[in-house]
């Protein structure tokens, strides 16, 4: 499994080791020592890095299925098409059975979502690579609801332009279905079914919600792109991000984010975490 550090990465590794003994796990990081506390209860943790594929090779030897958790190198002017190039090249070369890659529901080669395309490149990739291979179309993570509006539950004012319901879902639901994935309890050869919560919400939905959980006014504010973008850019924000900012609104609006699918709740065997209860936990 590569990303095995971060949010989703870390919490995938959790339930994995519910599902399967430690010695049969291994795990690549770019800093193996933010994984030591892994190697302590007998999962292999090695060095990997999708810019260097012979770090790649090996931190996944003898590795029958392979995780990738997508890269946010464009976060920082990197290209995370040719890091999944690399690991799927990897991939290949070393005889893996299966790659498992997380993709998102707005997959898309005309997603208006910079990060829709670059997923739907990938899976493009991976169709072409004769490798079999699964992509977990995740919905939309609800920890962004926190991180896109943290001022504005401060202030009592969510803004932004024109958005669209989103079906919201947790790190943990989603975790948890791709160590069933990751396990091979269930199969699926290409894209996975949305991985998506029960439930879609708006801005103006989530805006109602705030204000019930914090028990003081919080307004939904519309404001132009060339606004965002105006303040965004006083304010040094990178190009690509403001990019994948307005994206976002724009794929909301076309309902790229939006949808009704059981998957999710039934891999889990419960109901999926909804964002009221998500909301309240965490405001």
């Amino acid at each position: 499994m590569l990303g095995a550090s971060g949010k989703l990465g870390s919490k995938i590794v959790e339930e994995i080791l519910g599902r399967v003994p430690a010695a049969e796990i291994g795990v690549s990081v770019r800093d193996p020592a933010r994984a030591s506390d892994l190697k302590s209860r007998g999962v292999r943790v090695r060095q990997g890095d999708y810019s260097d594929p012979a770090s790649l090779k090996h931190a996944w030897e003898g590795a029958k299925r392979v995780l990738m958790v997508s890269s946010n190198a464009a976060a920082t002017g990197g290209n995370p098409l040719e890091q999944h190039a690399n690991a799927i090249r990897v991939a290949q070369e070393i005889g893996v059975e299966r790659v498992l890659y997380t993709s998102q529901i707005s997959s898309s080669m005309n997603s208006l979502f910079p990060p829709g395309r670059d997923h739907a490149a990938t899976e493009q990739m991976l169709a072409k690579s004769g490798l079999a291979w699964t992509a977990l179309r995740h919905g939309f993570y609800a920890d962004s609801v926190l991180m896109m509006n943290k001022r504005g539950f401060d202030v009592g004012r969510l803004e932004g332009p024109q958005d669209g319901k989103v079906a919201w879902v947790t790190h943990d639901d989603l975790a948890a279905a791709d160590a069933a994935y990751l396990a091979g309890t269930e199969v699926v050869d290409g894209p996975t079914p949305p991985l998506i919560g029960n439930g879609v919400f708006d801005l103006a939905n989530i805006a109602a919600i705030a204000a019930e959980i914090l028990g003081r006014a919080i307004v939904r504010e519309t404001t132009s792109e060339t606004e965002v973008r105006k303040g965004a850019e006083k304010a040094g924000v990178p190009e690509g991000t403001i990019d994948v900012i307005l994206g976002y609104y724009r794929a909301a609006r076309a309902g790229e984010f939006a949808g009704v699918d059981a998957t999710l709740t039934r891999i889990l065997g419960r109901q999926t975490k909804s964002l009221p209860e998500f909301l309240r936990e965490h405001l």
